[in-house]
C-alpha cells in the first residue's frame, strides 16, 4: 500500500490489458524499443512480477499494458494475442508503419508487412513481441480520430 491518497476515476473506465510474459525484463526491453510505450510501475511478491508500461506523459484516460511473470512460469513463452487478436496502435504517418515494419524485420519479429486494407483497417503491418503477442501498428485507421470526433475533443 502506498502513503498517496486513492483518487478513481470519476466513471468506471476501460484501464489496461495484461498479459503473462517469459520474462518481464526481456518483454520491457522490446516494448520500450518497438512501441512509443514506457514503464510508468514495477512490482514484485512471492508470485511474481508485473511491469505497467503506458504512453508517456498520458494523464486524460490513463490506459496500461501490465506485463505480468509468474515465478512458476519464468521462460515459458504463453501467447494470448494470437493467431489474429492484437494490440493496436495507431501512428500519425504511413512512414511510421514502414519503418517499425522494417525494423521488426531486420529484428526476426514481422509478421506481416505493411499493406493497404480496404476502410475501416488502412494501412497497417503487424509484429510479434517476445512471447508471440500480436501488435499492429496502423495509419489512417481513425479509431482515435472518429472516437474523439464522437465525444467531442
Amino acid at each position: 500500500m502506498t502513503d498517496t491518497p486513492y483518487a478513481g476515476p470519476p466513471r468506471p473506465r476501460w484501464t489496461h490489458v495484461a498479459l503473462p510474459a517469459a520474462d518481464v525484463d526481456v518483454s520491457l526491453a522490446w516494448y520500450t524499443e518497438f512501441t512509443p510505450l514506457v514503464k510508468v510501475a514495477e512490482f514484485a511478491d512471492d508470485t511474481g512480477r508485473s511491469l505497467w508500461l503506458s504512453n508517456d506523459g498520458q494523464v486524460v484516460d490513463p490506459f496500461v499494458l501490465v506485463l505480468v511473470t509468474f515465478h512458476a512460469d519464468i521462460g515459458k513463452r504463453q501467447p494470448h494475442l494470437a493467431p489474429f487478436a492484437h494490440l493496436g496502435i495507431e501512428v500519425p504517418r504511413r512512414e511510421d508503419v514502414d519503418a517499425i515494419a522494417a525494423k521488426a524485420e531486420a529484428a526476426g519479429c514481422l509478421r506481416m508487412p505493411p499493406a493497404d486494407i480496404p476502410f475501416p483497417v488502412g494501412y497497417v503491418c503487424m509484429i510479434t513481441d517476445p512471447d508471440g503477442n500480436n501488435l499492429e501498428f496502423s495509419h489512417q485507421q481513425q479509431v482515435y480520430d472518429r472516437v474523439r470526433r464522437l465525444w467531442g475533443e
